[in-house]
């Protein structure tokens, strides 16, 4: 598995933007996925995660109803919707990959992690 995030940006409060994780070896399709976010001094904080065949999705009440989380398995790519954006919603934002077929508010049920990409909200 080696994940690669982008789509990250500037955006102003109120709008939207949507993020892509790409498994470059196509090794993940059995596994959950998801997406992480931090904040400068703060820690990692889960954000959305699906399981395997995309029909399981699980949201950190933060984000309910503003962000959505999908999966091209054909593209081996997931994404995140992020929708309603809130200054609060400012991090680098990270995908990662589970060691099961369902995923994890958990971040040690993660063995895989992507780069990072920076979303910025400004009020």
């Amino acid at each position: 598995v080696q994940l690669q995030a982008c789509g990250g940006g500037l955006v102003q409060a109120g709008g939207s933007l949507r993020l892509s994780c790409t498994d470059s070896r196509r090794t993940s399709s059995n596994n959950g996925m998801a997406w992480f976010r931090q904040a400068p001094g703060k820690e990692r904080e889960f954000v959305a995660g699906i399981s395997w065949r995309g029909g399981s999705q699980i949201y950190a009440d933060s984000v309910e109803g503003r962000f959505t989380i999908s999966r091209d398995s054909a593209k081996n790519t997931v994404y995140l919707q992020m929708n309603s954006l809130e200054p609060e919603d400012t991090a680098v934002y990270y995908c990662a990959a589970a060691r099961a077929a369902v995923a994890s508010r958990d971040v040690g049920a993660y063995g895989y992690w992507g780069q990072g990409t920076l979303v910025t909200v400004s009020s």
